[in-house]
């Protein structure tokens, strides 16, 4: 606890939950901390577009009052968070990264996901970058300017949660919510070396946040350790009605599952389409965790280059459908690489629509399928480290391809069909990278449990940046 006290910017959450419970530091002193180093390492950062100090001044004495009069605090007590700003928030309009969202009136109250996870003693600390509309896998944003990787503040955090993850990974705050439509959660973790969850498709509740693709989107927490990554969804999950996809299955409950370890588990490591287009720095992270894991399976997911672009078509159709109006009046408005893709896609058949939606169908039954065999598969989570900031191309299988659109090669064909995945961070010099642990529908807890294992033997970890 000593060393918490010393660095609380790279305090846990675990600990500064312990710490806050047991009185060895008050949650006003977390969040003075907490804003002390945002409004020291953020204007390098860009991670934040609104700090709610006012906000997380008065919970903070709220939880010490509480504590002081002898009552629990909850498992994230003190514990500083902060939100990709397509979340409302309330008293702050939801950006989801636009120019035009700036003109909403602010929300009336908080996103479920948010009301949550301070019912669990947690402290709302801001609202974070984003790429336009989510439609983004660099983190770049022409309105509030892109957010900087903490490892090489020259290059990309990924997006479209890039906020989230420069957020976590520069120790801005312990715990960070994003969506992942496509990738927006794994790309992030990936190229900024930390921890991320997408769960399984309807598992959150996904109201009172800004939509992108409604039959695509989760919403998801970033951390550095598998067990703050696992404390915070454990207090987000359950039912809600407003969701119409949230599941009403029974909660399970995860942290307590993590030291159940990996062995006994049967793991294989996707090949064909997600073992080509890899630079080096990939191939090798998937080599070190599966080596780790003994994984020496191979294991092909079929027709994955088809669940891409099933999975391309349906973002762009269901994308345009939402801001065409928006795009008609206000198109001057939009960071042009948004609104041209989401014109392109207004012209697109509604036959070719229905044809991806009946392949979606085929392709989720043959994935499912695999679990029978296996209970997690490893991928790659990007193709390469972090680019570089105004990055435009690199080179995937020999062909010259454009950063923005491809970042999330190896992401998509797997939120396509809601599976749920841990990214782990792998600590390459001198970039890390990410590997995507999937898991069967609803099973959490043995990709977290994974996730726990390479933890504990070294093998991921989220590296700290030199700030």
């Amino acid at each position: 606890m000593d060393s918490m006290l010393v660095d609380p910017a790279w305090a846990s959450a675990a600990e500064i939950a312990r710490a806050v419970n047991d009185g060895t530091i008050t949650a006003a002193r977390v969040v003075e901390e907490a804003l002390a180093t945002i409004s020291t390492r953020d204007p390098v950062l860009n991670a934040f577009t609104a700090v709610t100090d006012a906000r997380a001044r008065a919970r903070a004495k709220e939880l010490d009052q509480k504590r002081a009069q002898g009552q629990s605090l909850g498992p994230l007590a003190g514990v500083p968070f902060a939100v990709k700003n397509l979340f409302d928030v309330a008293g702050l309009p939801t950006l989801a990264g636009s120019k035009i969202n700036r003109e909403l009136p602010p929300a009336t109250c908080d996103a479920p996901l948010i009301e949550r996870l301070e019912a669990a003693g947690a402290i709302l600390i801001g609202a974070l970058n984003m790429g336009e509309y989510a439609y983004d896998f660099t983190g770049e944003n022409i309105h509030y300017g892109p957010s900087r990787n903490p490892h090489d503040r020259t290059r990309m955090t990924g997006g479209s949660s890039g906020g989230s993850g420069g957020a976590v990974a520069g120790g801005l705050v312990p715990i960070a919510l994003g969506s992942d439509t496509n990738g927006s959660i794994r790309v992030p973790s990936s190229l900024c070396g930390i921890f991320g969850l997408k769960p399984t498709y309807g598992r959150l509740p996904r109201n009172r946040s800004f939509p992108f693709v409604s039959s695509f989107d989760h919403l998801g927490p970033f951390a550095r350790s598998v067990r703050d990554l696992a404390l915070a969804y454990d207090a987000m999950q359950g039912f809600d009605p407003d969701d119409p996809v949230c599941s009403d299955r029974a909660v399970e409950p995860t942290v307590q599952q993590l030291e159940a370890g990996s062995d006994g588990l049967r793991i294989a490591v996707a090949a064909g389409y997600f073992a080509k287009g890899l630079f080096p720095e990939a191939r090798i992270a998937v080599d070190r965790v599966a080596a780790a894991l003994h994984a020496k399976a191979d294991i092909e997911i079929p027709q994955a280059a088809l669940a891409r672009s099933a999975a391309y078509l349906i973002t762009t159709i269901e994308g345009a459908s939402l801001h065409l109006e928006r795009v008609r009046k206000r198109a001057n408005d939009f960071d042009p690489a948004v609104r041209d893709r989401f014109i392109a896609a207004a012209m697109v058949p509604g036959t070719l629509a229905a044809k991806a939606q009946k392949f979606r169908r085929w392709y989720r039954a043959e994935v499912l399928n695999l679990f029978s065999g296996v209970d997690a598969i490893l991928a790659p989570a990007t193709p390469c480290t972090a680019p570089e900031i105004g990055q435009q191309t690199f080179r995937l299988d020999g062909i010259e391809m454009p950063v923005r659109a491809n970042l999330g090669v190896y992401t998509q064909p797997i939120s396509f069909i809601g599976l749920p995945v841990v990214c782990v961070p792998v600590p390459l010099s001198p970039l890390p990278i990410g590997v995507q642990i999937i898991s069967a529908p609803w099973r959490e807890d043995i990709a977290l449990r994974i996730a726990y294992a390479l933890e504990k033997l070294g093998v991921v970890a989220a590296p700290r940046p030199n700030l």
